[in-house]
């Protein structure tokens, strides 16, 4: 059984936690002005709309820049080094995630390279993570 820490859903992030244990990356976007946002709420932080809906997205991102952590966070002793990246989605919001099959200490990783997202299972529930994408070019 995993010791890593789980998200602990709110009403507000229920719905992308729910789309993320089935395996979906849904992300909130304005039906106002159209855009893509993260972390999920209530209205849209561009235009302050509250009309926000949960849309699927294609799980491409760009690696903007990550970090290798040598010490581990409680629940990841046994993976260090690990990589934790800041990602942007293709469809513009950016997110902190880890990012795996990156080779010895992420030496595979190149800021602006493409990734894909991947769902790592713990216990009852999945997180994001992301890795090299795969089918560039």
């Amino acid at each position: 059984m995993s010791t890593k820490p789980l998200p602990l859903p709110t009403p507000d992030t229920a719905g992308f936690f729910e789309a993320v244990d089935g395996g979906e990356l849904k992300v909130p976007r304005c039906r106002e002005c159209g855009d893509f946002f993260l972390y999920p709420r209530a209205y849209c932080p561009a235009c302050m709309s509250d009309q926000v809906a949960l849309e699927p997205v294609s799980g491409v991102a760009t690696l903007e820049s990550y970090v290798v952590n040598h010490r581990a966070a409680p629940g990841f002793e046994g993976e260090v080094p690990y990589v934790v990246a800041l990602v942007r989605l293709a469809e513009g919001p950016r997110l902190l995630a880890t990012v795996t099959g990156a080779g010895e200490a992420g030496s595979g990783l190149v800021i602006d390279g493409e990734l894909e997202v991947v769902f790592e299972q713990r216990g009852e529930r999945k997180v994001v993570e992301f890795r090299p994408r795969k089918d560039e070019g």
